[in-house]
């Protein structure tokens, strides 16, 4: 689930999108400006005007790249395993290594879901499609898992799935709250553990 680019972006566009991410993955939609943007791509406001009309459209493109980003992922995931306990394991690991690395410590997804009520509508409707997406690809894992005897869920795959998203999503809350990337695992693979054993 590496970072990458679309062709059509211009080398500018691309590098705007490129800190916007960051800025996004630091402190969230309200967090900055085009003048802070400006600033760190060493562009006018009225050029990055030129690339994205707004903020809600830079930051829709960011989103959309970036779910296209995950979900490319997550299939590598599924193809490169083919065993639901090793890919659900390699999701966490994915996260506990952008933790520790610290380049890509936060999901961008789960930090604008905390300001769905204040941004705009259409970086909104990326940011649910998003969990959407995420909670479908969880939940199939979860399934194939039980049907091969690997799980052992209490609900169903849909629940379960949003279950460990919220275990691994507050995971990385915590990570970042008390500034240490092992927590993360600490508390995500315990989680794992449950869903393995027979209730």
């Amino acid at each position: 689930m590496s970072a990458f680019m679309p062709a059509d972006l211009s080398p500018k566009a691309a590098e705007i999108v490129a800190h916007t991410r960051a800025l996004l993955m630091a402190g969230g939609y309200n967090s900055f400006s085009y003048a802070d943007l400006a600033e760190r791509v060493r562009i006018t406001k009225a050029s990055i005007h030129h690339h994205f009309p707004s903020k809600a459209a830079l930051v829709q493109t960011v989103v959309a790249l970036y779910r296209e980003e995950a979900q490319t992922g997550l299939t590598a995931l599924e193809q490169q395993f083919d065993d639901p306990l090793s890919e659900l394991n390699a999701y966490a690991d994915y996260w506990a290594s952008c933790i520790r690395g610290g380049e890509h410590p936060f999901c961008i997804c789960a930090m604008l879901a905390t300001e769905l009520p204040t941004i705009p509508e259409e970086v909104a409707a990326e940011v649910r499609a998003h969990f959407q997406y995420l909670n479908t690809w969880l939940a199939s894992v979860l399934k194939r898992g039980a049907a091969a005897g690997q799980f052992h869920l209490l609900n169903s795959p849909a629940v379960s799935a949003r279950a460990f998203m919220a275990v691994v999503h507050g995971a990385m809350l915590m990570a970042r709250a008390l500034d240490d990337p092992k927590i993360f695992a600490s508390i995500v693979q315990p989680a794992i553990l449950k869903l393995t054993q027979p209730s």
